[in-house]
């Protein structure tokens, strides 16, 4: 069986009432389009198709790699837009219809419908599911066969079919040959004119081949997205979904509706997550971390044993056995060696912090090297800003750097070297040497009674 998707992204979604074309809005950091794709490929697809139209060029910059594309200039229906997909249906293929506002879809659902399908023969199969207020959906009725003999819209319904509570999904398994042939042979001859792909089923149904419905969803993964209500909803559900992997994978979240974990991050057993957390991209945490309240990690690596406290952390690294925080800020760039403390209200950007160093707290580390077991003072600042370039400043392994000290980049600070306190660095200094750079204290006996501040 060769699989292929074609997925619907063609439409504007104007009760989202975005500039965004509907599909790009995210669920869980991912645009909900590219969640569909990551389904079809999960379930076995090995092409997948997505149907473009409203700001065509913005949806097609934001689609997974590999991706094919094809453009619904007018959206005139789902047959139509299907259509737009012909040259691409084989005869031999097995074509899934899914719709890209239906972010929540299981790759498992996938497979057993493509199963189904496929031990059932059928040239078509609709996936449906069984809910108590069936109100606003297509009804599924079935032949004495229990094989689908057709779907009827809410409006064209009698009152027996009314009362049936197996509904359309939207999701169509279909052979490509079947499909190719009933795509030519669609109309648009009805009062909103355009071409529905439901009508496939019937004509197939007409043409003597067997069309089933696979009872195998539950409503909320069939749910579209089409208001900020919905992506809301779609939101909840994804991040509980998320969730709940973790836990069962053996990671502790203190508090699973208050911690947001987006969809490809990945977290080491024995970890533990407090709540407040928005941890998000292409993140990998690993095991027996302790991720305080309110922490934000972004695109970031954390190795084993880290413990990180109400701080952010940004396209950065943080090896084994190391603290950071509370109240840091590791900016882009910022790669921090085994077992270093960044302190609170530490602040990291651009700059690499070799194993066993310290900076414990109110410093500004940026466009530096800091070398292995070196002590950043409190209140150090790396001035690393002229005006109009940023110069880099290095601090060797074993030096020290005394509380607020400025280093004025370009500068070294060499093996050993020693800043003392309160010192302005402009000079590069040698190793194992002590560097002082202040002014001398001068004490004025009597000056404040000879300015008369006593009597004022």
């Amino acid at each position: 069986m060769s699989l292929k998707s074609i997925i619907l992204a063609a439409g504007k979604g104007t009760r989202m009432k975005s500039v965004l074309p509907k599909v790009l809005h995210k669920v869980c950091g991912k645009e909900m389009v590219n969640h569909v794709i990551d389904v079809a490929i999960n379930s076995g697809c090995k092409e997948n198709i997505v149907i473009l139209g409203h700001k065509a060029d913005m949806v097609k910059k934001k689609l997974n790699e590999g991706v094919k594309t094809a453009l619904q200039e007018e959206q005139l229906g789902t047959g139509h837009a299907v259509m737009m997909a012909k040259e691409h249906i084989n005869d031999e293929d097995t074509v899934v219809v899914l719709c890209g506002d239906t972010p929540l879809i299981r790759e498992d659902t996938l497979k057993n419908l493509f199963k189904y399908h496929e031990d059932n023969n059928y040239s078509a199969t609709v996936l449906t599911t069984e809910i108590e207020d069936p109100k606003g959906y297509g009804r599924i009725i079935r032949d004495d066969n229990k094989d689908l003999l057709k779907i009827v819209e809410e409006k064209d319904a009698t009152d027996d079919e009314r009362k049936v509570k197996e509904i359309n999904s939207g999701i169509y398994c279909f052979n490509g040959k079947g499909l190719k042939n009933s795509l030519s042979k669609l109309s648009n001859d009805n009062a909103q004119g355009e071409y529905y792909l439901t009508d496939v089923i019937e004509i197939l149904r007409n043409e003597g081949l067997k069309v089933g419905a696979y009872k195998g969803s539950t409503i909320e993964e069939l749910m579209g997205v089409n208001s900020r209500v919905h992506l809301s909803n779609a939101e909840r559900i994804m991040r509980e979904r998320i969730n709940e992997i973790h836990m069962t994978n053996g990671v502790t979240i203190i508090d699973p509706q208050n911690t947001y974990i987006y969809c490809d991050v990945k977290i080491g057993m024995d970890t533990i997550i407090y709540p407040g957390c928005i941890i998000s991209g292409n993140t990998t945490i690993g095991s027996n971390c302790i991720i305080g309240a309110n922490c934000r990690i972004e695109n970031s690596k954390i190795e084993d044993n880290v413990e990180v406290q109400i701080s952010t952390i940004i396209n950065s690294t943080v090896g084994k056995n190391s603290s950071v925080g509370p109240y840091a800020y590791l900016r882009p760039n910022s790669n921090i060696g085994c077992n270093v403390k960044i302190g609170d209200f530490v602040e990291v950007k651009n700059s690499t912090i070799e194993d066993d160093s310290k900076a414990s707290h109110l410093a500004y580390i940026g466009d530096a090297y800091v070398g292995k077991n070196v002590n950043i003072g409190c209140g150090v600042v790396f001035v690393n800003y002229d005006g109009k370039n940023k110069n880099k400043t290095i601090v060797k392994d074993n030096a020290f750097v005394g509380s607020n000290s400025n280093l004025v980049a370009p500068v070294v600070v060499e093996e050993k070297g020693y800043v003392a306190t309160g010192s302005t660095i402009t000079d590069n200094v040698p190793k194992g040497s002590l560097s002082i750079a202040r002014a001398r204290q001068v004490n004025k006996e009597g000056w404040i009674e000879k300015k008369g501040i006593l009597d004022k």
